[in-house]
């Protein structure tokens, strides 16, 4: 039988989250100005953040990790025992992480490598990771896991409220932001995950409290009738936090539990602070 390894990109936010398993992270570069991080190696959530919030002239900058690297990583791995590997990556339309990952099973010898395509980032990416390991730790087969992940790959979406656009518009991370155009600072507005895993611009909106409140209109809305686990990620956004987390409880008081997790700087480069995302997972 094969010994399975998995490894997953930073951009999950993995980092954050506490768990038992045995997971390398591929990690991006993050580039404030002139100088260069190591994601979550050299700078975590909360510095990051308040450097930006602090002069907001900065706008940070990114850098996939380089196909050597990762196949380095995979590597070692191999040298570890295992002649299998799953590799889970963000979505191929925000990242080059996934074809870097790809490119570099094809350099990899006696080592069968899947790059698994999430369509997503953040949370539910982590959550695609974490129930992997916990399957292959069972002893599931890798067919029956790549199946379980490809339910919360097709069955999760959330929608993002920004302070500004500026960062995503710098980073050419947003399809359609030409609609906004001329109007970037001023306004607050609803974004989406899109089926194929891209971030698209829904709504435009003039406040951050009206966007606030959106966000949870259309996730209520969304929700209705089904069995979720629900989930929060903020860069470093404790007053929406707690607004959010209020009105979904008042909402849905038959919500056990609203997971709470920092958006990974590598992430956050493209959205900037004070940004949250409101989102779901579709219970089986």
């Amino acid at each position: 039988m094969s010994k399975i390894g998995m490894l997953v990109c930073g951009n999950s936010g993995i980092d954050y989250i506490e768990h038992k398993y045995d997971i390398p992270v591929i990690r991006s570069i993050i580039f404030i100005g002139e100088d260069e991080y190591t994601d979550f190696i050299d700078i975590k959530a909360d510095e990051f953040y308040e450097k930006l919030r602090l002069d907001k002239s900065l706008v940070a900058s990114t850098a996939q990790a380089a196909t050597g690297v990762i196949l380095e990583q995979y590597e070692q791995m191999r040298d570890k025992g295992y002649d299998e590997l799953l590799v889970i990556t963000l979505s191929k339309e925000l990242s080059g992480t996934y074809q870097g990952c790809v490119l570099a099973a094809s350099m990899i010898e006696n080592c069968k490598v899947t790059v698994f395509d999430t369509k997503s980032v953040a949370y539910p990416q982590a959550k695609i990771a974490l129930d992997a390991a916990k399957m292959l730790e069972e002893g599931k087969s890798l067919e029956e896991v790549i199946k379980h992940m490809e339910f919360i790959r097709d069955n999760h979406t959330f929608w993002f409220s920004v302070d500004t656009l500026r960062y995503l518009v710098k980073n050419g991370r947003l399809s359609g932001a030409s609609g906004f155009v001329g109007s970037l600072l001023k306004i607050k507005p609803l974004l989406g995950l899109t089926k194929d895993g891209r971030l698209e611009s829904l709504e435009k909106i003039r406040t951050t409290k009206k966007s606030t409140d959106r966000v949870i209109e259309v996730f209520l809305e969304a929700v209705e009738g089904k069995d979720v686990e629900p989930f929060l990620i903020h860069a470093i956004a404790p007053e929406r936090i707690k607004y959010i987390t209020e009105k979904l409880l008042e909402a849905k008081p038959d919500f056990k539990e609203i997971k709470v997790y920092p958006l990974a700087p590598v992430v956050g480069a493209h959205v900037g602070p004070n940004t949250i995302a409101l989102g779901y997972i579709l219970n089986k």
